[in-house]
């Protein structure tokens, strides 16, 4: 299975170890992290990058690095994780092994701030979802957002998701949105 992807615009590879800089300069941006989560420091960052650059299910299941196709600037990540319900963080124990994670699987997309309104995050997420849905076992993608992150909810609406309400996710009670594989392919085809 081919890990690298790509778009007209984009490559989603996956993340490394020497995107650490990279990481550091998205999770300690407050605009960025607005609607994610809390804001990491840079050793924690540093802490943390063994857990991010982590993957399972034959590499299907992790975190994407998007770059600019024509310039091989980095614009953000993508990932598809394991949703929490009652943890308000990622389970990273869940992202081992050879197979898919006994867990819904989520969706997502963080772009630096001069990447924001170019649709980069539509274009990331329509294609992650056609590499779960055409080379992975993976039967439904979540969404979940912020309820003040409209642009998200636009992202995931976008590339297909129907919203479901209100869904424990994170700790909380969070928007949900759920794509099937049969969906996807209805429309996709």
């Amino acid at each position: 299975m081919d890990l690298t992807l790509q778009t007209d615009r984009l490559i989603l590879r996956p993340l490394e170890m020497a995107d650490e800089g990279f990481q550091v300069a998205l999770s300690t941006d407050p605009e960025v992290m607005r609607y994610v989560g809390p804001l990491e420091t840079p050793e924690e960052v540093a802490m943390n990058m063994p857990k991010y650059v982590r993957r399972c299910a034959e590499g299907a299941i992790g975190i994407w690095c998007i770059l600019d196709r024509t310039t091989g600037e980095k614009l953000g990540g993508t990932a598809l994780l394991p949703l929490p319900i009652a943890l308000d963080d990622t389970d990273w124990d869940l992202v081992q092994g050879g197979s898919l994670p006994d867990a819904e699987i989520e969706i997502g997309a963080l772009l630096k701030r001069s990447a924001w309104g170019r649709g980069y995050a539509t274009e990331t997420c329509q294609r992650l979802l056609r590499f779960a849905f055409e080379e992975t076992a993976i039967e439904d993608i979540v969404g979940i957002i912020d309820p003040k992150n409209t642009a998200s909810g636009n992202m995931l609406k976008k590339s297909g998701l129907i919203y479901e309400g209100l869904r424990r996710a994170y700790g909380g009670a969070y928007p949900g949105y759920r794509i099937t594989r049969q969906q996807w392919l209805t429309d996709n085809r």
